[in-house]
């Protein structure tokens, strides 16, 4: 436990705590606009178009070896 000799070294600690939360919440609503972005349907979409196109290649390779 922290022992404190003035107000202003409470003040400090209360001001440094609250400017850490401050960021830590800033953090979160970046982390949380990023979950956002990569469960939008167009991202979807493309990853479904790259499988959907590499295994259309497959079969084009595979039709023209036989």
């Amino acid at each position: 436990m922290k022992h404190y000799k003035t107000f202003e070294d409470i003040e400090y600690d209360l001001k440094r705590l609250s400017l850490e939360r401050q960021i830590a919440f800033e953090e979160l609503k970046g982390v949380k606009g990023e979950i956002k972005d990569d469960l939008a349907p167009y991202h979807w979409m493309q990853t479904v178009f790259k499988y959907v196109s590499k295994y259309g290649w497959f079969m084009l390779l595979k039709k023209v070896i036989r």
